[in-house]
């Protein structure tokens, strides 16, 4: 017997079969995976690599931070970063030259500054500027720089002074090293328990030009000047 099926009706019978066959236990279906979440914007780095922030005390890690004793007030990076160039800055005050207010200065906009050069890392809160007008080489009286050597030391490496770069900067005091680093933890925890304790930290005592710590200042200096 013959049987007439219209156009619509295989149609018809076409989709429901389609239908059964995308049910049917043991056949994969082809449903479209969620599509990729983007991607965060990788965010401005300063030249040490610690990221760039576009303004200081508002919805920032810049902070105006006070140096203690010194009656000084600087835009640094909260934290360990902070324990660290505040230390420099009480070393400097305390021990080669005394720092007019307007002789210190942190935190600035990177501006039309290279991500690539020293300066930058004022704009990530990781450097400072002392003594802004006085970049030349050759700032410094010769016992005031083993006071300046002794401090880096101290230091440990994390903190470099532009006056030992290529393009000699000698107010510039930055953060060399990036913020996964231990040492920036470990170097800022050493400072707060001297703080703490009294006749430590800076302002206490110390006698710079014993030939333990030259060894060690001059060792520093060896690596830092050939970096």
């Amino acid at each position: 017997m013959q049987v007439n099926l219209s156009r619509r009706s295989v149609v018809k019978v076409g989709a429901v079969g389609a239908l059964g066959a995308a049910l049917a236990p043991g056949v994969a279906s082809a449903a479209p995976g969620p599509e990729p979440l983007p991607q965060p914007e990788e965010l401005p780095t300063s030249a040490n690599g610690w990221t760039v922030e576009t303004r200081s005390n508002s919805v920032s890690t810049v902070w105006t931070r006070p140096v203690a004793g010194a009656g000084l007030e600087v835009d640094v990076r909260i934290g360990d970063v902070e324990a660290i160039l505040v230390h420099v800055v009480r070393r400097f005050h305390y021990e080669i030259e005394e720092i007019p207010r307007v002789d210190l200065s942190g935190w600035q906009p990177l501006g039309k500054v290279s991500r690539d050069v020293p300066a930058s890392n004022l704009a990530s809160g990781t450097a400072v500027r002392i003594r802004p007008g006085s970049r030349v080489k050759g700032g410094f009286f010769p016992l005031q720089e083993v006071v300046l050597r002794d401090v880096l030391a101290d230091c440990e490496g994390v903190v470099r002074w532009a006056g030992d770069d290529e393009a000699v900067d000698e107010s510039l005091f930055y953060v060399d090293v990036g913020p996964d680093d231990e040492r920036v933890r470990r170097v800022a925890d050493k400072f707060r328990a001297a703080e703490a304790t009294p006749g430590r930290g800076a302002g206490a005592p110390v006698d710079v030009q014993s030939r333990s710590r030259q060894r060690r200042a001059e060792a520093l200096t060896d690596v830092q000047r050939s970096a």
